[in-house]
């Protein structure tokens, strides 16, 4: 009778295992949001508490990531409003990233004040490790994953493998599917996916931007830490925000 009972069970999760799809290009709209409260009173409390009625609570934007198993471009579709009478200024909604999976290879535009810089280096680094712990994200079953990004900064991401793309917001990637949930605390800022499309858009759009100042990503920190070391830890804090 057991072995019966064991046979049952193997072709039932079998069988569901078949019927779960699998695709190889996405395009998936994330709605980003930046936690300014928390990210103001963890670089300065005295500054907060001064001006925390001049500030938004939160901001939420949105960014289109576009890709496949060989190429990606994530970039902003719909920009974060300030309130009325309220003073924020959004931090690195700009960026535009272009990953090359198959070369291991990024081509980034990050504008900076007044600059603009065109990263062109390696993938990110990022040291994953896999749980068990799960969360259902715009339809998908996605696992959770720990990260550690420059040996300092912990990323956390849910990814599902039923979306081939090893890819995520921003340049975080290296997992065994698409990140659909992700969350920096250092940032205080989360992405999650609201709406994911297997059909109905095209990949021949997915190419880098070539506009900018051509540097590494060592080239890019050094450069703003000449300038957002002048702002103490708020400047220090910003730099984060460019480099991922």
């Amino acid at each position: 009778m057991k072995k019966i009972f064991f046979f049952l069970s193997l072709l039932f999760a079998l069988q569901l295992k078949a019927q779960t799809n699998f695709y190889s290009t996405v395009q998936i709209e994330y709605e980003k949001t930046l936690s300014v409260h928390q990210l103001m009173k963890a670089i300065d409390p005295e500054w907060y508490e001064e001006g925390k009625d001049r500030m938004p609570v939160e901001l939420k934007s949105y960014f289109t990531f576009t890709g496949d198993s060989t190429r990606s471009i994530y970039y902003q579709s719909k920009e974060a409003v300030v309130p009325n009478g309220m003073w924020f200024r959004p931090i690195a909604d700009e960026n535009v990233v272009y990953n090359d999976y198959r070369a291991g290879r990024t081509i980034a535009k990050k504008p900076v004040f007044e600059e603009t810089f065109l990263v062109d280096d390696s993938m990110l680094n990022i040291k994953w490790k896999i749980t068990n712990d799960t969360r259902n994200i715009a339809g998908f079953e996605c696992r959770k994953a720990v990260g550690i990004l420059f040996d300092t900064i912990a990323v956390f991401a849910f990814y599902t493998d039923e979306l081939m793309v090893s890819g995520g917001p921003e340049g975080i990637h290296g997992l065994p599917g698409m990140i659909l949930g992700l969350g920096i605390p250092r940032i205080h800022t989360t992405w999650f996916a609201t709406k994911v499309e297997i059909t109905g858009f095209k990949m021949n759009k997915v190419v880098p931007e070539t506009k900018g100042k051509k540097v590494k990503r060592k080239e890019m920190i050094d450069a703003l830490g000449k300038v957002l070391n002048n702002w103490g830890k708020y400047g220090r804090n910003l730099v984060v925000n460019y480099v991922i």
